[in-house]
């Protein structure tokens, strides 16, 4: 066992001055994108707003300051730096449901977040610094919000209201709301409760209406949700509710992402239709759902944080058009819907990969990505009169240093395998070696390291990302699945892994490994998986229960089915029955009862403030394939969660695993100055 302390050394990155391509295995080609820039460059973001002066609000992460979520504006002047708006004791981050997510809301002047240390509600005015906390203090981070709205009529807060003072394991949600004025702090007062789960509390623009989504146990949102109008009275309550999508106890559906049009018109995003998630609007006098675009295409994601925003208003305009991104066939588009017109106008950027809109004056901000772009935000410069983009200029990068390696980048390419279940496919984003100095004998065929995600209800995104580029520059071959059960290819791709986790994700990401090998793109012996969470799951259920791979590395995966049952957190805590099935299932698909199974070497990773997958897990599986014999190194790390936030972290997981491999599947020595751990039963 290693709890990770040290600090490997570093290679030089000069690369040969020669044209000439050196001949060298697989593998052991020097590379300048190093685990530092990596790990330093990885960024992420967690929701975009516009204040009332038009300028852009965001909040990033940044492993260098120990993945601190930092709340930013950008500056007054193209060009200008932007500015961090929270102090520095503060973290602009929410724990609700555990995944978080839309932590903050701004209207005009008036910013309120959610802090994370405390998990209180803090009112600040743009331009001050001193944050106004809003919520009670109860004495530690027990109650938590996400996901809320300003509301001017009543000069309040509503929000998605967390409380787990009377039951960790089982918190109580309401949609709640709070005083924004400077008077003594009060309690909560309840608008909608008594459901599980709730999320997108919006108001129209009178604060006359109040939508929000709900769904219950046993059901994940995508599996099954409502959504619900409420009238609100003068007194500030609901006084009337209307169920608008989701109420047909027959009928799958799973409405989400509703918003008001400036007409007051309610649109949406559901899959009633088509089995795919597409926008539709309410007609309230009827009391009808009409699609505004039908298309085999996901206009929305799965719901596993707050404050997903796939489509926006197009504004100062008197029709509905909407700006919208939507993926088909592993690829993301941008369009301009036009509500009158029931059309669908594609606007031409550059992005592969889009998420999160918001719409400006004359413009368009989102966050996009593609094989050459790491995520970004872009600002979309539109002709709304003739429905084009006119221009794209890039805000903010989360790894701006990215482009100084655009020639060693690999770009992939999506393909179709065939899976074990005639006539069904799976898909999948293959990455070969890239490096601009460096070539390999032609009989020699690449390593591959397989990525399962996680989720399981996730979608890997064909995007650049300088960990996949870690390794194809450095001569693997990568390969990201999208096994069946991924998001992303419609409700009936999606329900394929229902009572089937660890068989149906552990048969495409083995049939994936084989249809790569038979066309002759990687090498047969050399077969590596990885995956996070349940995509750690899946490459110990492959190393247990096929000989495929030749070694595998699983960053917080579960490896007993059983220990999840009531020891989830609430969101999750029905979801593995419906993944997994009978009781007998649960036994048959951990790979902790089946370590005799297990025939090739594993290396884990693990944070020990991990409240989804107990360190313990890890350290099971650490002993029992200790005890057998198998070479096994397990990493532990002080002050992670359910995913690694620290940049030394980072740093460490990616090099270790290269270096695991290497030395016990590899036929080639890797040119990184990096110490190895030790390895049980391998040293």
């Amino acid at each position: 066992m290693h709890k990770h302390s040290s600090k490997s050394k570093r290679m030089a990155s000069e690369t040969p001055s020669s044209s000439k391509k050196i001949t060298s295995p697989y593998g052991s080609w020097k590379s300048p994108i190093t685990a530092d820039i990596v790990s330093s460059g990885g960024k992420s973001l967690a929701g975009l707003a516009l204040d009332g002066h038009d300028r852009l609000l965001w909040v990033e992460s940044r492993p260098n300051e120990s993945g601190r979520e930092v709340l930013v504006r950008e500056g007054e002047k193209e060009g200008d730096e932007p500015i961090d708006v929270v102090p520095k004791s503060f973290q602009v981050k929410t724990t609700n449901q555990e995944y978080g997510g839309r932590g903050f809301s701004v209207s005009g002047d008036t910013i309120v977040f959610s802090n994370y240390e405390d998990q209180r509600l803090y009112k600040l005015l743009i331009g001050d610094s001193s944050p106004v906390p809003i919520t009670p203090d109860y004495g530690g981070p027990v109650v938590r919000y996400a996901d809320g709205v300003l509301d001017s009529r009543f000069n309040r807060y509503i929000t998605v209201m967390e409380d787990t003072r009377t039951s960790i394991e089982n918190p109580t949600a309401t949609i709640a709301a709070f005083k924004l004025s400077n008077e003594d702090i009060q309690e909560a007062k309840a608008l909608v409760s008594g459901n599980d789960f709730y999320a997108f509390p919006r108001l129209d623009s009178k604060g006359e209406r109040l939508v929000w989504v709900e769904w219950s146990h046993p059901n994940m949102h995508w599996d099954k949700a409502e959504l619900w109008v409420g009238y609100i009275s003068k007194d500030g309550d609901v006084y009337k509710r209307i169920c608008v999508a989701g109420g047909d106890s027959t009928l799958l559906e799973s409405p989400t992402e509703p918003k008001w049009s400036p007409k007051g018109e309610l649109f949406f995003i559901t899959d009633r239709h088509s089995g795919y998630w597409n926008i539709n609007k309410w007609i309230e006098k009827e009391n009808e759902v009409i699609p505004v675009c039908s298309l085999d295409a996901e206009f929305t994601r799965p719901l596993w944080s707050f404050g997903i925003s796939s489509y926006d208003f197009i504004k100062n305009n008197e029709d509905n058009l909407l700006a919208c991104c939507y993926r088909q066939k592993g690829k993301s588009f941008l369009g301009i819907l036009d509500d009158s017109q029931k059309s669908l106008s594609v606007l031409d950027v550059s992005f592969t990969d889009i998420n999160n809109i918001v719409s400006g004056s004359n413009c368009l901000y989102l966050e996009g990505a593609s094989a050459t772009h790491p995520l970004s935000i872009a600002k979309v410069t539109l002709d709304v009169q003739k429905l084009k983009a006119v221009n794209t200029s890039i805000i903010w990068s989360s790894s701006p240093s990215s482009t100084n390696y655009n020639s060693f980048f690999s770009i992939p390419e999506f393909i179709e395998f065939p899976t074990e279940i005639q006539g069904q496919s799976a898909y999948a984003y293959f990455y070969p070696p890239s490096n601009p100095n460096y070539q390999a004998s032609q009989e020699e065929r690449p390593p591959l390291l397989l990525k399962s995600h996680g989720g399981p209800t996730d979608e890997s995104r064909g995007k650049l990302d300088l960990n996949t580029q870690f390794w194809t520059s450095r001569g693997w071959a990568l390969v990201d699945v999208n096994y069946g059960g991924s998001s992303g290819y419609g409700r009936a791709f999606r329900e394929r892994l229902l009572g089937h986790w660890g068989i149906v994700d552990v048969n495409d990401c083995c049939s994936c490994a084989r249809f790569l090998v038979e066309s002759g793109k990687v090498d047969g012996e050399q077969l590596c998986i990885t995956g996070e969470s349940a995509g750690g799951y899946t490459v110990l259920a492959s190393l247990a229960f096929r000989k495929t791979f030749k070694a595998g590395s699983s960053l917080y995966g579960i490896a007993d089915l059983n220990s999840l049952k009531g020891g989830s957190v609430k969101l999750e805590s029905h979801y593995i029955d419906n993944l997994v099935g009978s009781e007998e299932a649960y036994f048959e698909r951990s790979p902790i009862n089946f370590v005799d199974k297990f025939s090739c070497p594993v290396i884990l990773f693990q944070g020990l403030d991990d409240k989804m997958v107990s360190p313990s897990q890890a350290r099971d599986m650490h002993m029992a394939m200790k005890q057998k014999g198998l070479p096994v190194a397990l990493v532990e790390y002080e002050g992670e969660q359910h995913g690694f936030r620290k940049a030394e972290n980072l740093k460490f997981t990616l090099e270790q695993q290269m270096m695991f491999f290497a030395r016990l599947v590899g036929h080639f020595k890797v040119a990184d100055d990096i110490c190895p751990i030790k390895i049980d039963n391998f040293d």
